[in-house]
């Protein structure tokens, strides 16, 4: 084990204890001198954000890749934006959750408290780094970073910038700590880190989740990759179709949220599919489809689809295309492909839209709406930790009180048992 990671991992625990006694004013406060420090050090953070693009590049990665990776003067703005949001919004930690009287006389109270430390690992955007700063210092949280080293440079100094910021602030520096090289045995390593961390958040591909789930022994709040469909049914608006999976595959692709398989009724796509493809074939998106999507649409640029094709989190301009009969092959059909992350169907017809959200298993469920809207702003949470697919403690965006956990206050007059 790194002694430098486990020096990290021992600041970080100790800044907690003196985070978890802040007021909200003091934490708030040092929210606002990161904004201001992120604001004042815009070219700073573009040229080391320099770096890693141009590393990108000459590694080969697709360009919805290296868009998620990219800062620019409005993305580092909406950064700091970000943190101002947080600020604005109510204090978790402190909240009485419920309180109670036994026959006894004892008095009891469910609080909210910080979870302690927090361990996040997570691959390219840099705007993690800040989001996780933010919400983890506004719950009285210590985090410890593990950005991927396609951000390092980026990490490296937007962390420095942040921790500089702190130094004028009641909350310590060591509150948020990086790892300075971002391998995958750093990575490995803060897995083990049972003794320091609390929770560990990991936000990214298939394959990065699924190795933190399998080899950590710290506890894991599941972040999940977002296999989404939207099913068009046989009563759906053409236009309104054409609009919510146009935004759902193309607004930003390379994000969970995006859609990455469309299902369309069969009778509906006799009659429509061509129309409802264009606008998307026009945007410059790849469709691989299933032989009826290739029979219904003969004019169109569609490439045979896998069997892979349908569990695949494209996070690009590719889109699985599959016609079903019903809005029950639907439902199966995401039950077998999908990830539990966001569902989506487009109808007019009540009893079907009903059948739907009820049955399908997702962190959220979408009537007549992209799949694009799972987000902690849309949602009014402000800035999040990451969206959670699991059920076991916090599911869907992750805003401020999934970073808490609670403990009994239990007040008496001398009662024993």
């Amino acid at each position: 084990m790194s002694e430098q990671l486990i020096e990290k991992a021992k600041k970080a625990k100790e800044a907690a204890l003196t985070l978890a006694m802040l007021s909200t004013e003091e934490k708030n406060k040092a929210l606002l001198s990161m904004a201001e420090g992120l604001e004042a050090n815009i070219a700073p953070i573009i040229e080391a954000n320099a770096l890693d693009i141009e590393a990108a590049k000459n590694s080969g990665v697709s360009n919805a890749l290296i868009d998620r990776l990219s800062l620019n003067d409005t993305r580092i703005l909406d950064m700091a934006a970000g943190l101002r949001q947080v600020v604005s919004l109510p204090d978790p930690v402190g909240e009485v959750l419920e309180s109670w009287s036994r026959p006894n006389g004892l008095n009891i109270e469910k609080v909210r408290v910080p979870l302690g430390v927090i361990g996040m690992i997570y691959e390219a955007r840099p705007n993690v780094t800040v989001d996780a700063a933010g919400l983890s210092i506004k719950t009285g949280n210590a985090v410890l970073l593990g950005g991927s080293s396609s951000a390092l440079h980026s990490n490296q100094k937007i962390v420095a910038i942040l921790r500089d910021s702190l130094g004028k602030t009641q909350v310590p520096a060591e509150a948020i700590q990086l790892l300075e090289e971002g391998t995958r045995e750093e990575v490995n390593q803060l897995l083990k880190l049972n003794e320091y961390l609390d929770v560990l958040i990991p936000r990214g591909g298939a394959g990065l989740i699924r190795s933190v789930v399998e080899n950590s022994s710290v506890p894991v709040l599941e972040t999940g990759v977002g296999n989404c469909h939207i099913y068009v049914d046989e009563t759906a608006n053409l236009e309104m179709a054409q609009q919510i999976i146009t935004n759902g595959k193309t607004q930003r692709p390379a994000v969970c949220n995006a859609t990455e398989t469309l299902l369309v009724n069969e009778e509906w796509a006799k009659h429509n599919l061509t129309q409802l493809l264009q606008p998307l074939v026009e945007k410059g998106v790849e469709l691989r489809g299933c032989p009826k999507t290739l029979e219904y649409a003969p004019t169109l640029p569609i490439i045979p689809a896998t069997d892979e094709d349908w569990g695949t989190e494209f996070l690009d301009y590719t889109l699985a295309v599959s016609i079903v009969p019903s809005v029950q092959e639907a439902i199966s059909h995401i039950s077998k492909y999908g990830t539990k992350h966001s569902e989506s169907i487009v109808t007019e017809k009540q009893q079907n839209a009903d059948l739907f959200l009820s049955q399908v298993d997702a962190a959220a469920v979408y009537h007549n709406a992209s799949t694009r809207f799972t987000d902690g702003f849309e949602f009014g949470f402000g800035a999040e930790i990451g969206i959670s697919t699991q059920k076991l403690h916090a599911r869907g965006p992750m805003g401020l009180p999934a970073l808490t956990s609670y403990k009994y206050k239990i007040f008496g007059t001398g009662q024993i048992r």
